[in-house]
């Protein structure tokens, strides 16, 4: 990095980026600063810190590294994923409508529907990979489009460069939650994307010991309405929370590059299981979204959803319960392989006669497929499912 006019490149900004010796002491790992307040040395005269719900040191360093990771210009970290989309629908007003993709996380959809539009704010569920759907629904009051890519849990891809196309002059901002991708296989920012969006509790902490979220854009007058509306509202996250962040990205490269792996050597050996009638990664030639995927994608992910062959919950419960290995669990993107039920747990908010319309049915299994050795978790999934059917 001794040449400052080159890029590093994403392994490099995983390592160092918002990370600096301590200037006090020269260590080398960022201090976690426990503390909620700041001594001035006059009225007005502080060193840029004055109380930790607005600023904290160890959050600051973390804000930076997410904005590099992204390539925008300003980071922001909150309690939660949850908690940074509050605060961005936080800037619409009554009257403002918002176009979603239809497939997505369950806790989306609940903080959209059963908050949000009881406060005026109307919001539309279309395929954002279906531009005429799109622009059906776009309006004059359309502030935001919210994308997942891939989607949760069906891996749909969205076009992002095009959906930034579609509303280019008008005011709608492109929001797009990147946390299946993690920054390592996208870069929304360089697609056009006004903001994107993370629940960091997933790829970027990446070892299930954090719950936390961020934002990152480039646009500086957003930026500041969102500080505002976080130092007003207060849902920031704790400095060790921050430091176990910053420690988890200095592997984001290397875990990624490990997820890929075993997530295509997974996806291809469950696509020939005859107890599976569909798998969904985004990776297959086949799948409706790859010529997207490998355009706008480094890699194709460790995410990794299947349709059982008889789609009955019975046999998708059972399934899940004889998994060794892969630990029946909510959340996602661990260095350990987690396996869910989506109907049942993370989309269980989400009606059913609405969620089955993308695909979520009670034969569906969804794989956060973790580090461990990909033959492992092939033997495990093969026993579990093995297990599943005999009983059946």
């Amino acid at each position: 990095m001794s040449d400052k006019s080159q890029t590093p490149g994403p392994g490099t900004l995983a390592v160092h980026a918002g990370v600096e010796p301590d200037p006090t002491t020269g260590a080398i790992m960022t201090p976690v600063y426990l503390t909620s307040t700041y001594v001035q040395d006059g009225v007005g005269n502080h060193k840029g810190f004055e109380y930790s719900r607005t600023h904290n040191p160890t959050r600051t360093a973390l804000e930076v590294a997410f904005a590099a990771l992204e390539h925008g210009t300003h980071g922001l970290a909150f309690a939660s994923g949850l908690a940074a989309m509050d605060v961005v629908l936080k800037t619409l007003r009554p009257g403002d409508e918002v176009i979603s993709t239809n497939d997505l996380y369950g806790g989306s959809y609940r903080l959209f529907t059963t908050v949000f539009a009881h406060y005026g704010i109307t919001f539309h569920f279309v395929d954002l990979g279906d531009l005429d759907a799109l622009k059906s629904k776009l309006n004059e009051h359309t502030r935001l489009i919210w994308t997942e890519t891939p989607t949760n849990p069906m891996m749909q891809i969205t076009d992002i460069a095009a959906v930034v196309d579609v509303v280019k002059g008008t005011a709608t901002r492109v929001v797009v939650d990147n946390t299946f991708a993690s920054p390592m296989l996208q870069n929304p920012l360089d697609l056009g994307a006004d903001m994107v969006m993370h629940s960091v509790t997933k790829y970027l902490g990446g070892h299930s010991d954090v719950v936390m979220g961020c934002l990152v854009t480039s646009d500086d007058a957003w930026e500041d309405e969102l500080r505002t509306l976080q130092n007003s509202c207060g849902a920031v996250p704790g400095p060790m929370d921050c430091f176990l962040v910053l420690r988890g990205l200095k592997t984001l490269h290397l875990r990624m590059q490990r997820h890929c792996e075993n997530g295509k050597a997974i996806a291809h050996h469950l696509s020939t299981h005859p107890a599976i009638s569909k798998v969904y990664w985004p990776g297959f030639t086949t799948h409706p979204g790859h010529e997207i995927a490998a355009r706008q994608m480094h890699d194709f992910g460790g995410m990794v959803a299947f349709t059982l062959a008889d789609d009955n919950l019975q046999t998708a419960k059972r399934v899940v319960a004889k998994t060794n290995l892969f630990t029946l669990a909510e959340s996602l993107g661990g260095v350990e392989s987690l396996i869910g039920h989506p109907a049942t747990m993370t989309h269980a908010s989400i009606p059913r006669e609405v969620r089955e319309k993308t695909g979520v049915t009670d034969g569906l299994i969804r794989l956060s497929v973790g580090i461990e050795d990909a033959q492992d978790l092939i033997s495990d999934l093969d026993n579990a499912l093995e297990q599943a059917l005999i009983r059946g």
